[in-house]
Formats: C-alpha cells, sequence, structure tokens
C-alpha cells in the first residue's frame, strides 16, 4: 500500500501535509449515508420503493407521499435543488450562502432548504442535489432515534476502528484537520469563506484521513458492513450512471473493461474522491484542501498506470 502526505495542511503555519492529516472529505459523506440506510433496508426496516412520509412524518413537503427513498438515494427525486443558485463560491463569498453560513439543525436544513417543490416527475431526472441526502440523515435520525453522526459512529466507525473521522462540527476542534483554501480563475488562493461544516450534514459534513477511507472501502466492498445483496444494490447504476451514493461505471484499460465506483467530493477547497476497482483489490483515495488539482482526473490516471503494470 502507498500512501503519502503532499504539500501544506497549512499555510499560515507552513504545516506539511501528512498521511495522518484529517480533511473535510465533502459528498464522500453520501456514501456513508447510503449505507446507513441500506443496513435498514437489509434489516427490514426500510422499503426502497416506500414513499419519505412512511418513514419521516415531519416532512412536509409536495414530495413526502410521492418520493421514495430509492429516488432519494439514486438522485433522481425531482424535489428543488436549494444550491441551484450557487453558480461558483467566489460569488458566493460576496453574497453569501444562507444554507451553510447561518447555523441549523438538522430538521431546520430539512424544512428550510429541502422541503421545496418538485421540478421533475419522481424517478424520472437525474438532478444530484444535497436536499435529497439531507432528508435521507432525517429518517436514519427518526427510524434509529439518535442523531445522525451517533449512528454513523455506532454502526461504521466503531465496528472498523475508523478513529480519525467523524462530522466536522464548527465549535469542535478537530485534531490535524486540514483547514480549505479555494482559488477563483486569476484570483490568487484565499481561505475558504467561513462555514458551519455541520450544515452540510448527511450530505457533505463529514471529516476523514486516507487510512481511514481506505478502511472503509475495504469494510463496504469486501461485505463488512453489508450483506452481499446489498452491496449490489447499492452498485446498481440508474441514470447518469449514479447509484446510491456513488457512480458505478467501466474504465476501459488496453481494450478490457475494470469495473470501479467513483465518489468524489468538492466544497469549495475541500477536494476529495474515494475511488474503488471494483474487480481488482484496488482503492485509491485522494484528498486535498484546495481545488488546485483535478482529483477525479488524477484519481483515474492512477488507477490506469497501476492496471497497466499489472
Amino acid at each position: 500500500m502507498l500512501r503519502s502526505g503532499l504539500g501544506l495542511a497549512d499555510r499560515a503555519f507552513a504545516v506539511r501535509s501528512e498521511p495522518e492529516t484529517a480533511y473535510r472529505i465533502a459528498s464522500i459523506t453520501k456514501l456513508f449515508t447510503a449505507v446507513l440506510v441500506m443496513r435498514l433496508v437489509a434489516a427490514g426496516r426500510v422499503n426502497l420503493d416506500a414513499p419519505i412520509a412512511t418513514y419521516l412524518a415531519a416532512y412536509k413537503g409536495p414530495g413526502a407521499g410521492r418520493v421514495t427513498i430509492r429516488q432519494l438515494l439514486n438522485h433522481t427525486s425531482g424535489i428543488e435543488n436549494f444550491d441551484k443558485s450557487l453558480t461558483s463560491f467566489a460569488e458566493a463569498a460576496r453574497t453569501g450562502m444562507s444554507a451553510y453560513q447561518i447555523p441549523h439543525s438538522p430538521q431546520e436544513l430539512m424544512d428550510r432548504f429541502a422541503s421545496g417543490p418538485l421540478v421533475h416527475e419522481p424517478g424520472t431526472t437525474f438532478d444530484y442535489n444535497n436536499a435529497d441526502y439531507v432528508i435521507l440523515g432525517q429518517i436514519i435520525e427518526a427510524l434509529e432515534g439518535l442523531p445522525y453522526e451517533r449512528v454513523v459512529s455506532r454502526d461504521i466507525l466503531v465496528p472498523l476502528n475508523m478513529t480519525m473521522t467523524g462530522l466536522a462540527e464548527q465549535q469542535r476542534i478537530i485534531p490535524r484537520l486540514a483547514p480549505t483554501y479555494y482559488k477563483d480563475e486569476d484570483s490568487p488562493l484565499v481561505n475558504d469563506m467561513p462555514t458551519y461544516g455541520q450544515n452540510w450534514y448527511a450530505a457533505g459534513g463529514m471529516y476523514s484521513t486516507v487510512d481511514d477511507l481506505e478502511v472503509f472501502a475495504a469494510g463496504l466492498y469486501e461485505g463488512r458492513l453489508l450483506p452481499t445483496e446489498a452491496v449490489e444494490v447499492l452498485l446498481t447504476p440508474g441514470l447518469d450512471e449514479y447509484g446510491f451514493g456513488q457512480w458505478v461505471s467501466e474504465l476501459d484499460v488496453n481494450g478490457r473493461k475494470h469495473r470501479f465506483a467513483q465518489r468524489p467530493g468538492r466544497i469549495m477547497g475541500a477536494n476529495t474522491l474515494l475511488l474503488r476497482m471494483l474487480d481488482d483489490d484496488l482503492t485509491i483515495v485522494i484528498l486535498a484542501n484546495t481545488n488546485l488539482v483535478d482529483t477525479d482526473k488524477l484519481g483515474f490516471q492512477i488507477a490506469r498506470q497501476v492496471l497497466q503494470s499489472a
């Protein structure tokens, strides 16, 4: 296994990045959420084709009786995307982002930002939408009677001994967590705007390390977190080749098809990738604290090089 830290974790104090450095993992969080939902499905507590209202009486959006759990998981809910007006984080730095720069409880996030109108017929259109996973986080809490982060810890982190992973709450000082930086076009690299990290919640609020995410990938894809049948459902691509919480497709290397599960994450300078080559026992984790590199492109370049030399 190759593990390395490159560049600076903290630019103000010239602290170098190490393999043990923690980073905000942004939408890799969605894969954790999808796993928790599929654990409920495997236990017979959730039906993928039941509507939101079956499990979440508090949900008041017009999709309550029409949008299914499956459609939330694969981003075909049709619910209005509350990030749709966010054209760039540089613009957001000038205008603000009420969903993320004012503290909200998870239920407030759902009520204010994830209960909008249906802008597509459910099940017909892929629309990548944080609202879907905010709702899923609330369903998990309603069924378990615990906060989302405690369910993640109980069902994933503790069993896999992932000691450097959790929800990046603004009020917590998290050891070795790298700050994030953002560059917009020709402007210099700047500090990310202040936000409440927990407001990304079950859609993007977690932090982790490369070691912990490698352990998570092994636990998930090797069947220690879910039964084989549930993993297969998680990895079944739908519209836009999106399964549950990740894209699933094939990479052609010298005429041979290699299946992969791709879970990128991007929030301002948090720029991440968890890439699993499903038939090759290869996991690539890239965690960055700037947007200076295309982590998706780099991850697939690494995968291609490894597979060509195998």
